[in-house]
């Protein structure tokens, strides 16, 4: 796995074809992934996750697989979607074995850093869905702000 940046405790590393039964395992996860990722009932197979990590490759997708450095244990992934040359979207996906331990606040602003010091970004933003008070709690603890809310999403960005 090619390692691109990394955090005190994450190596923030390419999506990878080894690590496909770790991304079943979370993106299946009804009762931690599931009910905040969209709401999709979906159920993903292993040759839909293989196709998956090829496209992001050939598309050189900003998505990057969280490996603890300690465990070598799979963390979640992360990713700037939509980049364009002033910002990018956030999204991050932590499988349930792996949360409560800070991992999200560590990668939001690991990601945030590097969309602005490596990339050159101005803005990361975000969506998430109003009832995940944890995810939100922990984009507020990395400094992003409430700039918009609906009944399904609130919005938030960090500005350099």
């Amino acid at each position: 796995m090619n390692q691109i940046f990394e955090s005190d405790r994450i190596s923030f590393v390419e999506v990878a074809e080894c690590l496909v039964n770790d991304y079943l395992e979370m993106i299946n996860d009804e009762s931690n992934y599931k009910r905040f990722a969209g709401g999709t009932a979906k159920t993903y197979t292993a040759e839909q996750e293989i196709k998956w990590v090829r496209k992001k490759l050939e598309e050189k997708a900003l998505v990057f697989s969280m490996i603890e450095k300690k465990s070598g244990k799979f963390i979640g992934n992360i990713e700037l979607m939509h980049p364009t040359d002033s910002d990018g979207e956030l999204g991050i996906g932590i499988t349930a074995k792996m949360q409560n331990v800070g991992f999200g606040t560590e990668a939001v602003n690991a990601l945030t850093e590097y969309a602005m010091r490596q990339l050159g970004m101005n803005r990361v933003y975000l969506r998430t869905n109003p009832q995940n008070s944890r995810a939100i709690h922990v984009y507020q603890k990395c400094g992003f702000k409430e700039y918009d809310r609906t009944d399904e999403h609130v919005f938030m960005q960090r500005v350099r």
